[in-house]
């Protein structure tokens, strides 16, 4: 009888190329001196994701000891409160709080700030948008970096006019007779420092931006744009959303 010849699996499932079979996989060597590890894969050099967290955790960093700062800012601004002082005529303890009508413009100058945010968050979007970014890698032009400079510059000029109009604000109730020296009530002085500080801290990011405006030009890799005006953005969200809450304490806590 003659023998039927059968096909084993394995040749079964071979195909050619082309024709409904798998593709050739390149497959890591295992052994051979460097233990077929996956450590051995890894490239020496950071992708660009891990660079832009690793700003990230620094500038969280940065922003949560300023935002303690704050804190002890605010917690002495209500202990002051309820600070008194021996009265010698009467001898009794005599609060010397006085609460400082604060200049209007002030709430101009906290909407415009918050107003600065939306084309800062805009700005951040257009530079990681995926269309643009690929056609600057195709070298198609650069259009990440005409969409994006706009809202810098939007942002730019709402950050100066914030500053501005709290020198404005100062100024005014210098007028007003509450001025920054030895004469000033608690409340004035407390208020002084408190938006001082704070304008000290934009200060950096109007610099940010200004660093931005004129280096997105000259930064040859993508990414280096992209972590130059995601952290700016990040840090300016973040003295928008201070300022708030320290107005707010300004206002609605004296």
């Amino acid at each position: 009888m003659p023998s039927i010849f059968t096909p084993s699996p394995a040749e079964t499932e071979r195909k050619e190329p082309g024709f409904g079979g798998r593709p050739p996989v390149t497959r890591r060597p295992t052994g051979g001196g460097g233990g077929g590890g996956d450590d051995d894969w890894k490239s020496p050099r950071r992708s660009p994701r891990d660079r832009l967290h690793r700003f990230r955790a620094f500038l969280l960093c940065a922003l949560a000891g300023d935002m303690v700062f704050f804190v002890v800012l605010v917690a002495l601004f209500y202990a002051r409160q309820a600070g008194t002082y021996m009265d010698p005529r009467t001898l009794r303890q005599v609060a010397d709080w006085h609460p400082v009508l604060l200049p209007p413009i002030l709430y101009l100058n906290t909407a415009a700030l918050l107003l600065s945010c939306l084309p800062m968050e805009l700005a951040r979007r257009h530079i990681f948008s995926e269309i643009d970014v690929m056609e600057e890698w195709l070298g198609l032009g650069q259009p990440a970096i005409r969409r994006t400079l706009p809202w810098l510059a939007a942002t730019f000029g709402l950050g100066v006019l914030f500053l501005a109009g709290q020198i404005m604000a100062w100024k005014q109730l210098t007028a007003q007779g509450f001025e920054f020296d030895r004469t000033a009530t608690p409340a004035s002085y407390f208020f002084y420092v408190i938006s001082g500080m704070h304008a000290a801290h934009l200060v950096l990011g109007i610099l940010a931006l200004l660093l931005c405006l004129t280096a997105l030009g000259f930064l040859k890799h993508v990414e280096s744009r992209q972590i130059a005006v995601d952290i700016t953005a990040w840090f300016w969200h973040t003295m928008g959303f201070t300022w708030a809450l320290l107005f707010a304490v300004l206002v609605y806590g004296q």
